[in-house]
């Protein structure tokens, strides 16, 4: 079951620096707020916001935030209504890219993300026409200093875990999306931490830039896309030289 880890290889990783952690906050914020008002405040009754809530942990948004955000999502004046787009494209040498959003103007998100791809030498595609190429996997990572790999690997496989991979630095648990709140829930319990823990888009096979120039396009790309607040995730299969 353990080997090499494909998406560490090809997720982007860069500083935070408290600018980028504000975003983030932002981004979690907003993702928690949608969810509350779909289902309600209640973790227990609402396994998405059990889900986001974990998540928001995981990024060290502080619990006095993530309650306030509760409380104000669940009254009558719970702010602006959000709808969760999804956008496809290729970026510069027919990178796939997904771009999730939440959006209160679908017509402002849409200008800007074709914008980007435009401007990076990409283009925006129509819906299904790269999301073929990725899975949908809840994925759960675990620092694995202080673990044995044998005892990780149990323990995840106990508790229903689809795959177990090993980079050196972490533990990367795989499982079906609507295992990931028993999977984690189950490993929480066992006295894990994690590094994360939420689903993911996961290539099928990845691609590599081998022009510097075209790199830095796909670099701006994502810069660009990170920066928008209606942005919550992008996923893509540019496998990036170390």
């Amino acid at each position: 079951m353990s080997g090499h880890s494909k998406w560490n290889n090809i997720k982007r990783k860069k500083e935070k620096t408290d600018a980028a952690k504000a975003k983030v906050f932002t981004k979690i914020g907003r993702e928690i707020a949608v969810i509350v008002k779909a289902g309600g405040p209640n973790p227990a009754e609402n396994s998405k916001l059990k889900d986001a809530i974990a998540k928001a942990k995981a990024a060290n948004v502080p619990n006095d935030n993530i309650e306030r955000i509760i409380k104000k999502a669940a009254g009558e004046d719970g702010g602006n209504d959000y709808e969760e787009l999804i956008y496809e494209g290729y970026g510069p040498s027919g990178v796939a890219v997904v771009v999730e959003t939440l959006t209160d103007n679908r017509n402002r998100t849409a200008g800007d993300v074709r914008h980007y791809f435009d401007k990076c030498g990409g283009n925006l595609g129509q819906s299904g026409s790269v999301m073929f190429m990725f899975d949908r996997k809840g994925i759960i990572e675990i620092e694995a200093e202080g673990h044995s790999e044998d005892e990780v690997m149990e323990a995840a496989l106990e508790a229903g875990a689809e795959d177990f991979n090993f980079d050196g630095d972490v533990f990367e648990i795989s499982t079906e999306p609507n295992d990931l709140g028993s999977v984690r829930d189950a490993l929480e319990e066992k006295g894990y931490t994690f590094l994360s823990a939420e689903v993911q888009y996961i290539p099928q096979t990845t691609t590599t830039i081998d022009d510097e120039e075209t790199a830095q396009k796909m670099e701006k790309l994502i810069d660009m896309l990170e920066e928008n607040d209606d942005v919550q995730a992008i996923w893509h299969n540019w496998e990036i030289d170390d």
